[in-house]
């Protein structure tokens, strides 16, 4: 997707987002189960996202994306991006803890813990850079942070990553500064997306350390996990959202700046299979699709 010839708000006729005036692209791998006994493949189905009231989002699958504001006393001004604005979070050859991205994670869930989607800070001490090493009944919470501080001058760089940074000293989530280098405050973008593992949580799978989960890129680790974000918003409806956050938006009710759809519109946007090829929704593949290999087998 080109930046400079492709515009998501003009060119997009529907949003499969509740707020009608985000088009922007979000995009994670899937994953799939790998029989330990003949090697082939299965697609682990998406699932909706809990609240901690302890019902489920109205949503087919899809993902959860959060827009936040820093978690401290900075009076730094949050900025919108422009246009064409593009960034990777996570790094997909990455098959080792060594070299792992601040805020790229999974979090077990037990069956009690499916309708809130856990509890507790994303990628804290519950979670894990790899996949799962135990059976997840209720379900695997797949986080991406992305990085919340720009340089203020690049759209895009050639590894789609130099032009943004993380905040110095905290980790993934955005501190009270930002580095000389990336001065500007970018809303942080956070994806979770809930993965329905419960149909693949027999302990038999799981022994010796090993597990059988492998992202459609061929990652049997989860070292490799990331997220892409092509922004989309039209004109300057974000930034009219992180303008009004806790003053009458929050969350994902933030009627108050932003308009927003019925789920049921939101779930009937979507764009049909661009590459005709079996993808194992609800077969079994003798190899992921594309034929990709896997580079950490079971």
């Amino acid at each position: 997707m080109d930046p400079f010839t492709i515009d998501p708000p003009a060119q997009s006729s529907c949003t499969s987002c509740i707020y009608t005036e985000d088009k922007s692209n979000y995009w994670t791998a899937s994953v799939y189960f790998q029989s330990p006994e003949n090697g082939t493949f299965k697609r682990v189905p998406q699932m909706a996202n809990g609240r901690l009231n302890r019902t489920l989002l109205e949503q087919d699958g899809g993902l959860t994306v959060y827009y936040m504001k820093p978690f401290g006393g900075t009076n730094m001004k949050t900025v919108a991006p422009p246009p064409g604005f593009r960034m990777l979070a996570g790094d997909p050859s990455l098959r080792s803890k060594t070299g792992a991205y601040p805020g790229i994670c999974h979090r077990c869930l037990s069956a009690a813990d499916r309708l809130m989607g856990g509890s507790g800070a994303p990628c804290d001490s519950k979670d894990t850079a790899a996949f799962p090493s135990t059976p997840c009944p209720g379900g695997i919470r797949f986080t991406v942070i992305f990085p919340s501080c720009w340089d203020g001058k690049n759209l895009d760089s050639p590894d789609h990553r130099s032009h943004v940074a993380y905040s110095p000293g905290s980790g993934a989530l955005a501190g009270d500064a930002c580095p000389s280098t990336h001065p500007v405050r970018l809303p942080q973008v956070m994806y979770e997306v809930m993965f329905d593992t419960s149909s693949f949580s027999d302990p038999k799978y799981f022994n010796d350390g090993k597990q059988p989960l492998v992202y459609s890129f061929g990652d049997a680790t989860g070292y490799g996990a990331h997220g892409d974000y092509l922004f989309g918003w039209k004109d300057d409806a974000l930034q009219r959202g992180m303008d009004a956050l806790g003053n009458g938006c929050h969350s994902e009710d933030c009627t108050s700046a932003l308009k927003i759809q019925a789920g049921k519109d939101a779930i009937a946007c979507t764009k049909s299979q661009q590459a005709k090829e079996d993808v194992g929704s609800n077969t079994w593949l003798t190899e992921l699709p594309g034929g990709v290999q896997v580079t950490s087998s079971y």
